[in-house]
């Protein structure tokens, strides 16, 4: 029990040191991204209106049926690509890069490299 705690607690010191530099606003929404063991979703969040304007996820019905598994390089590069083009489709070019509580690493990086490379400035 003790050592979950502690974990829970440096998990939620690394969200908010990452967070308190970044406050998404209508013209540079933040990009948040989430990632479990079996998914990656990713929002893009205008923190001034409190709004989720796009959103993306393995788990879309969309998206499962095509992918065989959430949680690996592959999927999360799909869903950068996707959170990309529903992004500029709805106006938005430049976002912030929120990584939450994980590493720039792996899927993360791999999610934000495909977004990238489909037209999102970060």
């Amino acid at each position: 029990m003790e050592h979950s705690k502690t974990i829970g607690r440096q998990r939620q010191r690394r969200v908010f040191r990452v967070r308190k530099h970044l406050r998404g606003t209508s013209e540079r929404p933040r990009l948040s991204v989430h990632r479990s063991h079996r998914n990656i979703s990713v929002q893009i969040i205008d923190d001034l209106e409190g709004k989720t304007l796009v959103a993306a996820s393995s788990n879309d019905k969309e998206l499962s049926s095509k992918l065989e598994y959430g949680g690996n390089k592959e999927s999360a590069e799909i869903v950068g690509r996707i959170v990309a083009e529903r992004a500029i489709q709805a106006g938005i070019q430049r976002v912030r890069f929120d990584r939450g509580n994980c590493k720039y690493h792996g899927r993360v990086a791999a999610l934000a490299d495909a977004a990238r490379g489909a037209g999102l400035e970060f």
